[in-house]
Formats: structure tokens, sequence, C-alpha cells
């Protein structure tokens, strides 16, 4: 019953995120929309009963590449929700019932990570959304993973920081249980599990804390793309902190606080 009143209520916020998009977005200047993306995502969290732990400090402003390991669908909600960005993605998360409509009304760029013309092509928009001063954000892994295992980062995408030029912050997502402090699998989308199944576990599921923790911003100071991509997932490793974990870096030693994607 519980994961029933939740969907119902996530369906109502989704339909009103549509006509958000369809009628007013086109009114707002780039700081109003960045508003109205974080408000809804808070909200949206909320109404899925999901705590958000922000941890480190959020960027402020661009032009800066947010690079970030990948769990589930809800990674982008999320991220919006502690700091709004523009979010590079697969081409079929657009094909998302619902999700996929507001995922683009909120500016994402796609690509279609089999193609290598298209990865070029998303790494020019990128370079000069970078130079406009945006917020971007990548899943460097490509895909999503199950939460204790960091995949390997491709680094393509990071010649738009390069090219732009613009620095890089690291940010590490884990989701816990609220009750115990350890890992959660509910929100996890790997294999064979649906998307609807995924929500459906994680409406319905324990009570979860979404750990959104940001590392220092870097610039390349003179790395190469793989050179940095290979630094960048030590770093995240590093910030991966939850009891069980299989991450392959050391973690660092207590949370400092708390409050409310292919190779070329």
């Amino acid at each position: 019953m519980r994961a029933l009143v939740r969907i119902a209520r996530v369906l109502v916020h989704v339909l009103s995120g549509l006509w958000t998009i369809r009628r007013q977005f086109a009114r707002l200047n780039p700081v109003q929309r960045q508003r109205q993306v974080q408000a809804w995502s808070l909200r949206m969290l909320q109404l899925m009963g999901i705590e958000l732990r922000v941890l480190g400090q959020p960027p402020v402003a661009g032009p800066l590449l947010v690079v970030a390991n990948h769990i589930s669908w809800l990674d982008i909600v999320v991220m919006n929700a502690a700091c709004p960005a523009r979010f590079v993605s697969k081409a079929d998360v657009k094909h998302w019932p619902l999700l996929g409509a507001l995922i683009t009304g909120a500016g994402t760029l796609y690509i279609e990570r089999e193609s290598r013309r298209d990865a070029m092509r998303v790494v020019h928009h990128m370079t000069e959304a970078l130079r406009s001063g945006d917020v971007l954000a990548v899943f460097p892994e490509g895909t999503t993973g199950d939460g204790q295992v960091l995949l390997p980062f491709h680094a393509n995408l990071l010649q738009a920081a390069l090219s732009a030029p613009a620095p890089v912050q690291p940010v590490a997502l884990s989701y816990i249980d609220v009750a115990t402090g350890a890992r959660s699998d509910d929100p996890v989308y790997v294999g064979d599990t649906t998307l609807l199944s995924s929500m459906w576990r994680t409406l319905g599921g324990r009570p979860l804390a979404a750990v959104v923790r940001y590392g220092d911003i870097q610039d390349a100071q003179g790395r190469g793309r793989r050179g940095w991509s290979a630094d960048l997932r030590q770093t995240i490793a590093s910030l991966l902190v939850l009891p069980g974990s299989r991450m392959d870096a050391p973690p660092p030693a207590r949370w400092q606080g708390n409050a409310p994607t292919g190779e070329v």
C-alpha cells in the first residue's frame, strides 16, 4: 500500500513537472530554471520518502564539469536536488515513460554511446556549454553499476573540460538504509532489472537516504583525458564510504556534514 500511495503521488508530481516545462520554462531565465528543477527534485525525493544528505561543498557556479558514479535511474533526481546541472546521458533515457520528457526538458544532452562520431558531436556541444558558463554532469562509467564495484571510467567526455577549458568536480553517490546505515540495493538498476521493478522496490522498501558527497574541484594540471579520468575514478572511490562496499581505494576518515559515458 505504501508503494501504491507513493506511486500515485509521484505520478501527479511528474505531470506537474511536465506542465511546468511546457508552459513556463520558455519564460524563465537559466537561474530561475535551475531553481525550479531543484525545487521539483527535492519535492520528488520527499514524495518517495527518500532523505537527501549532501556532504562537502556543491558547486556555486559554472563553468564546471561534475563527474559522478552511476547506480540508479534515481541519480539524476538526487543530483539535481543537491545542485542542478545539465546532464549528459545515453540516448535511450529520453524514451523512459514520463521521466524521459522531464529529463529532456531540463536541458539534458544525449549521446549514442556506441557511436564515436556522436561522442565527438556531444563533446563539441559540451565544450560550448562550458564556455557559456554551464554546470554539466556526466557518469563516466557509461552505465549503472551495483553500488559495490566502481566500473572503469571512459575518458572521452573529459575532452570537453580540456577544450573549454573548465575544472572538474568529482562526486560520489550512494544509497543507504536509514535504520541501519548499511548500503541499500533497492535503487540499483542493473542487468535484467526493469525500470518499473526498480522503482517499485525503491518506493515500497525500507526508508532510504541518498548520499551525495562532493570532492574538491580540480584542474587538469597537465593531465590528458585518460590520466585525468583514472585519477577522478580513484578520487570518487576514496569518497565512497559504505559498510560492505568493495571500492578499490581507502575511505576518508569521516563524513563532513549533513544537509536537507564510451572511449575515444
